[in-house]
Parts: C-alpha cells; structure tokens; sequence
C-alpha cells in the first residue's frame, strides 16, 4: 500500500497542522465559512501538502493565488470561484488576500441538512478535477448574497442556524450546477476519464491475480482499495457507486464470483483449493458465498 498523506478530517485539523489560527472555527456540525481575511496569512503564503476528507468552495472577490492538485497548477483571480472535494493530494498558495470567502463543509452535513441522496441531486460534487472558473460579474453578484448570509447566520447564536445554513448552501449547489455543470455525467466521466475508477479496476484485476498466484492471501476490503488512491473509504465508495452504477462491494462479489465460475469451468483445482485461492479461509464458507449469487453450489456448478 501507499504511503497515507497527511489528512485533514476537518478545516479545523488542517489549520492546526498548518499552524494557523483556528479562533473563527466552530467545532460542530461539519460546516465552516468565513473570509480568509481574518485567517493572519503572512503573505506570501504556501501551505504543506495535504489531503482533506471535506468540500470547499473558494470566493475570490479580490486576491491571487494557486492551488495545485496532483500535477495540476490552478491561478486563482478576481471573481474566481473554485471547487474542491476529498481527493488526492493539494497544497495551496496566496500572494494577495484583500476579500476571499472559503466555505467548507462534509458528507455528513450534506445528508443531514440537504438530502440523504446528495450525490443523486447533485453528482458533480464528485467530479475530479474541477478547473477553477472566472465567472461573470453578474453571476458572482447573484451568489455573492448567499455566501455572505452563510457568514452571518454561522456568526449567530440561533438555534436553527444550521438548517439555514444548510438551505442556503442548497441554494448555492443548485446555482453552481447549472452554471458549471449543466452538461455533467458522472457514468460518462466514470467511462472516459475518471482516474479514480481506471486505478480502482486495475487494482480489483490485479488482486485477483495476486490471490490466484498465492502472493496474496485474502480478499480486499473497501478500505484497502481505497488507501491505495489514500482516498477516505466513504468518498472511494460515492465515487465508483456514482460513476460506474455499482458499488464498489457489488463489483469485489461480481469479480469473486467471476473467477470463482473460471476455476470452476476451467481448471482441475479441488473446490477446497479455490476456497484458499479466492482469500476464503473455509470451504463452507465459500460454498455458501458462491451459493448465495449463483444459486447453486460450487459443486453443482462444476457438474
């Protein structure tokens, strides 16, 4: 497995890693929002690399900067807005700030405060890489009012505060997506160009064939493909689910069970010796397994 990157759980973990302020950030909820003025940068600023397991959008009214993921490089200006989700490693770079509003929030705001089914409603928060945009002026005016009234109910002592911030930030999604994301198809970005989905099927393949040469021993788990892209196994599991229509637990059964029926059909290995060679530690336990998708038993099949 790969080495874990450094990971920010919240903005809150990254701030402390980075050794910055953490006075403006409420320690509930999974939502922060507030201008990046009242951080203290000494500018220029360059932050360490970092992953984070959250969403954030970047305002920029006034200032300039980077970021940069993987082995993109993104100049943020004037009326940028840019968009990142928890994937792959990034660090981030200010020369001037004079008005930028950074919102951060995670998956468990999302389904609580929006909807249980986000990533149906709004599938491009699983995009991959999103290049930021200089919008027009007249859209920036238009969501401009909305962040700033996340900013001020995040400030208040209301007792319904968050289920304001979480419509407000759905009244935000909605306008992103239809101005950024109107064509967007994830099955078709999983298809053509989703770097996440490609590395995922190669390390399900080669597994497999580490499982059947002996050099492994046991079946991956959600968590052991998702450390290999040092990817949450939460976000892991949205992504495949969202961009490929199954999960990412239905395509290890679909894999077991395809090599399970080729040894079957095709080699004269005793069905105990498949039962090691698919990572199940017992023979009933793969019978059953087997059984349970096909319908008949292993020994039935082979017939």
């Amino acid at each position: 497995m790969k080495q874990s990157p450094s990971v920010a759980n919240s903005l809150y973990d990254l701030y402390q890693q980075l050794n910055l302020p953490v006075d403006l950030i409420q320690l509930s909820e999974g939502f922060t929002i507030f201008n990046l003025t009242e951080v203290g940068f000494q500018l220029p600023y360059q932050s360490k690399p970092f992953r984070p397991n959250y969403y954030s959008f970047l305002f920029v009214k006034d200032g300039v900067g980077t970021y940069t993921i993987d082995d993109y490089t993104f100049q943020t200006k004037p009326y940028t807005i840019y968009f990142t989700n928890p994937s792959n490693y990034r660090t981030f770079s200010w020369k001037v700030i004079t008005e930028v509003y950074l919102l951060t929030f995670d998956e468990v705001f999302l389904k609580k405060y929006i909807s249980k089914n986000i990533f149906q409603e709004f599938s491009f928060l699983l995009t991959e890489v999103v290049t930021p945009k200089v919008v027009t002026l007249e859209f920036y005016q238009s969501i401009e009012p909305i962040y700033l009234n996340m900013s001020q109910e995040y400030r208040s002592q209301s007792p319904v505060k968050y289920q304001v911030l979480g419509h407000l930030l759905a009244a935000t999604l909605h306008k992103i997506k239809d101005y950024f994301f109107r064509q967007y198809n994830p099955i078709d970005e999983g298809n053509r160009s989703s770097q996440i989905v490609k590395s995922f099927k190669l390390l399900l393949e080669k597994h497999y064939q580490d499982l059947y040469a002996g050099v492994a021993e046991t079946v991956f788990r959600v968590q052991d493909y998702a450390e290999d892209q040092n990817l949450h196994p939460n976000y892991l599991s949205n992504v495949i689910k969202t961009k490929t229509g199954k999960s990412v637990s239905t395509w290890i059964i679909d894999k077991t069970i395809t090599e399970a029926k080729s040894l079957l059909q095709h080699s004269s290995l005793s069905i105990k010796e498949i039962t090691h060679r698919l990572g199940f530690s017992e023979t009933a336990h793969f019978s059953n397994y087997f059984k349970k998708y096909v319908g008949v038993s292993p020994v039935q099949y082979r017939k």
